[in-house]
């Protein structure tokens, strides 16, 4: 085989290789936005324990209402106080970039949400989060997330 041949068939074989790998990375983009969406949608119908069960054991959030970062215990006692105090109603999410590095994702996006308290009054929020997720066996999980309203 010639040196020509050679090197097309490097190139061929890398361009593979890449080509292979940017599906991944897009397979496990889509991934994680299916786990924040599921997130947002369990918080919507107050099912906390499948929240919790989307967090790792040493998850911690700092949500920008919140003093200090919370652990997964303190995050899902106080989502259960929200859940007494109101619900949300509706939202939607607009993804601004997810970055993936081995098995650790970066999610950025906005959201608008309306949230209707215990006397039928709705509040409309806009904010951003920023949220870190690692793969586990049992697929991707939060193990932090910052933000909240912008307002």
């Amino acid at each position: 085989m010639n040196v020509s041949a050679k090197l097309v068939l490097i190139l061929v074989g890398s361009l593979l290789f890449s080509a292979a790998g940017a599906q991944n990375n897009s397979d496990d983009e889509a991934n994680v936005l299916l786990v924040i969406e599921r997130e947002w949608e369990a918080a919507r119908k107050g099912d906390q324990d499948k929240v919790d069960d989307m967090l790792t054991d040493d998850f911690m959030g700092w949500g920008k209402s919140s003093p200090a970062p919370r652990s997964k215990t303190s995050t899902s006692n106080w989502s259960r106080f929200g859940t007494e105090m109101g619900r949300v109603v509706r939202y939607e999410l607009y993804p601004l970039s997810i970055t993936i590095h081995d098995d650790v994702a970066i999610a950025h996006y906005l959201y608008s949400s309306a949230f209707k308290d215990k006397e039928g009054k709705i509040e409309i929020s806009n904010g951003r989060y920023t949220d870190m997720l690692v793969r586990t066996e049992d697929g991707w999980k939060f193990l932090a997330w910052h933000g909240g309203d912008d307002e």
